[in-house]
């Protein structure tokens, strides 16, 4: 410590009462923190933490000294090789196709924020009176390569201010509640990529099929000839269970009774008859086992 620090403090203890002392408070950088030597030399980071570096070339001891883990000529000594190459003749890919890594039931949706469709009743090109579908969105150029349906999903959902009625694949339950809000609904139905071919072309009906119920609150425009095509209905567990929920607005939902659930594999619980198992006594079939 330097000496005029030193006479200061002596000083301050000399003339400063001891009720008054307050020396770490004012002089803090005289008390520095204090720390055993043993706690500062056994730090170190987290177990696993730190991998140290492999130094190539440094010679045979190291183990990868010499060739650093290359082995002896070649293309793989001396560059890099492609993955999956096979010396420059004809791939394995081309030759046998790339199999795997694609999920066989996965559907390709059509997204379709409600802005869109609010910028589309604004411009004329969309009818609020009448019930929206494939059709009238295609038509429109709303929507277009349309594949396995539609999804209506709630982006820009401040901004709708109509009431509409629409009948799509599938919906987001914030664009539900969004267009419920502004006086509207929402059904969702089940279509295949054919016949959504055959809705835009006019040749199947684009909302009633054999098992649909649906009934619109505002005037539908059906065309009085017959459609040469049904409309299908779906035939898969996954498909019927979605649009027999009614928290998606399926079609399929009046098939359901009260407290039922979508579910055609696990039972609602409450539903259904207790059937009581018949048990039979030891007598009574120890008497039927009886030869004489």
């Amino acid at each position: 410590m330097p000496p005029n620090i030193v006479r200061a403090t002596q000083m301050f203890w000399t003339f400063t009462p001891t009720a008054t002392r307050t020396l770490p408070s004012h002089f803090p950088f005289l008390y520095p923190q204090q720390r055993s030597a043993s706690i500062l030399s056994g730090l170190s980071d987290n177990p696993t933490a730190y991998h140290k570096k492999i130094r190539r070339g440094r010679g045979p001891s190291s183990g990868k000294g010499k060739t650093s883990g290359r082995g002896h000529k070649g293309q793989k000594q001396h560059g890099k090789v492609p993955r999956g190459f096979n010396g420059g003749q004809t791939p394995d890919e081309v030759v046998h196709g790339v199999r795997g890594f694609e999920n066989q039931f996965s559907v390709e949706m059509k997204p379709l924020n409600l802005e869109k469709i609010q910028s589309w009743v604004d411009q004329g090109r969309l009818n609020p009176a009448k019930p929206i579908t494939i059709r009238e969105l295609a038509k429109s150029r709303c929507i277009s390569q349309v594949k396995d349906g539609v999804k209506l999903l709630a982006k820009g959902s401040e901004k709708l201010t109509s009431p509409l009625h629409i009948v799509t694949s599938r919906a987001s339950a914030t664009a539900i509640a969004a267009i419920e809000a502004a006086g509207g609904s929402v059904t969702t139905r089940y279509y295949t990529p054919a016949s959504i071919e055959r809705i835009i072309k006019g040749k199947t009906d684009p909302i009633h099929s054999l098992q649909s119920q649906i009934s619109l609150p505002v005037e539908e425009s059906r065309e009085e000839r017959e459609y040469p095509i049904r409309l299908p209905d779906p035939t898969s567990r996954k498909d019927i269970e979605y649009y027999r929920d009614p928290a998606h607005r399926g079609y399929l939902s009046h098939q359901l009774e009260e407290g039922q659930g979508p579910s055609l594999f696990f039972k609602t619980p409450g539903i259904g008859k207790l059937v009581a198992r018949k048990t039979r006594s030891k007598a009574a079939s120890a008497a039927e086992n009886r030869i004489w």
